[in-house]
């Protein structure tokens, strides 16, 4: 792994309640040029068309998707995110947000926070989510 990762954890342990299967770690150590992209919505990049209204999974999805694709235009990849921070408007859509965000973080482990805010943007949004990734040195 080109990324140190601080006691890395699976959700399934801390949160053994809820139906969550997310690697995260409490910290990473990375060496490289960092990337920050700012809050990705479900959201059209090349049109603006807010896309999956009231679908917290599908928003997730979409946003994730866009997450990749500015990653990759960057030159990096979803392997090398280090921090996530992720905004949603109501509680109750936190696990599907995770569900599907696991989905496309497995064996990543970056660092995660989670925060429930009144309100995004757009009212049709409810979940945001922000990334800071590198492009590593070169070995």
């Amino acid at each position: 792994m080109i990324h140190k990762r601080l006691r890395p954890f699976n959700t399934r342990e801390t949160y053994p309640e809820q139906k969550l299967d997310n690697d995260l770690s409490q910290g990473v150590v990375a060496r490289g040029t960092m990337v920050f992209l700012r809050g990705q919505v479900s959201q059209d990049l090349e049109t603006r068309e807010c896309l999956h209204v009231g679908d917290a999974g599908a928003q997730t999805a979409k946003t994730m998707a866009n997450i990749k694709m500015l990653l990759e235009e960057a030159g990096s990849e979803m392997a090398h995110i280090c921090r996530i921070v992720v905004y949603v408007t109501d509680i109750r859509y936190r696990e599907a947000v995770y569900q599907e965000m696991g989905k496309w973080l497995k064996g990543v482990f970056p660092c995660s926070t989670g925060l429930v805010v009144p309100a995004l943007a757009r009212p049709e949004w409810v979940v945001e989510i922000e990334v800071t990734a590198v492009i590593p040195d070169a070995a």
